[in-house]
């Protein structure tokens, strides 16, 4: 089978909806990111040479107590990553590196081709002040998408969660699809209250949850790279440049997460979102 018609249909989706993602992150600028992000034009080409496509790739829309989220799965490790490179490039560049134990993100994106359809429908000398007015409301120009990676949840490997490699494979899915779906009902429900470590204690508690049935301590150390009540190298090291000074205290938010999950009675995974927002708090400094 030729490379090209390994591409899915769910990245030629994602490519029509976001053209940035025709882009090369290996090859071209950022400027050419910025003309097409945050310009609406059409990029010079329209190529998917650079993905590899997997039969793992699917889409979703996803029910959850904060509305429907759309959930993008790539079954190719690079994809993921080039893919992750693509949307953010206008902001960040495209060389920023996607880290090993990154394997799923949430991300807000600016919908051009939408854009273009709905100022069409009107005459060129009134399109500048329907595009203030259009753009004006969040929701019609800018979408929510969760994208995913299939892989071993936070690096970890299946010998140390315990597991065959393929039961690992699908309990990393299952945490990584509800971490990120914590993500988005945090940030619908409760969009000034921003943490970025308690809200990955808190939604990795959830993930958790959603694939055993109760709160893995031992896995969630793993998971932040702690060992003995010590920053070994993991995840936490992704939301602060700190992580040994902030150790102590993440791991008396673990001991407090635990119990305040033993104390509900067994409920839908999203329902322990408030307790564990309120358990996982260790502070502002933290952020």
């Amino acid at each position: 089978m030729k490379k090209n018609e390994r591409i899915s249909g769910v990245l030629k989706c994602l490519a029509a909806e976001y053209p940035q993602l025709y882009l090369n992150p290996d090859a071209d600028l950022q400027e050419a990111y910025r003309r097409v992000v945050l310009r609406g034009e059409e990029p010079e080409r329209k190529s998917l040479a650079h993905y590899q496509g997997d039969p793992a790739d699917r889409e979703e829309l996803m029910d959850t107590p904060a509305g429907q989220v759309r959930v993008v799965t790539l079954g190719n490790r690079r994809d993921f990553e080039l893919v992750m490179r693509g949307l953010m490039a206008a902001k960040f560049g495209p060389l920023t590196p996607i880290p090993e134990s990154q394997g799923a993100a949430m991300v807000t994106v600016f919908n051009w081709p939408r854009i273009h359809a709905h100022l069409a429908r009107f005459p060129e000398d009134e399109r500048a002040a329907e595009l203030k007015r259009f753009t004006s409301v969040k929701e019609n120009d800018v979408d929510m998408l969760v994208v995913l990676s299939r892989g071993p949840y936070s690096h970890v490997n299946a010998a140390a969660a315990g597991c065959t490699e393929e039961e690992w494979l699908a309990l990393s899915d299952t945490i990584r699809r509800t971490h990120e779906l914590t993500h988005v009902i945090c940030r619908r429900q409760f969009p000034g209250d921003v943490a970025p470590i308690r809200d990955e204690l808190v939604a990795d508690a959830v993930g958790l949850y959603a694939a055993y049935r109760r709160f893995d301590r031992k896995l969630e150390e793993l998971f932040l790279g702690i060992q003995d009540g010590r920053y070994s190298g993991g995840r936490l090291g992704n939301y602060t440049d700190r992580p040994e000074e902030i150790t102590a205290p993440v791991c008396a938010a673990l001991d407090r997460m635990d119990a305040a999950i033993h104390a509900q009675p067994e409920v839908i995974p999203f329902a322990l979102i408030p307790a564990l927002m309120t358990a996982a708090d260790i502070g502002e400094n933290a952020k």
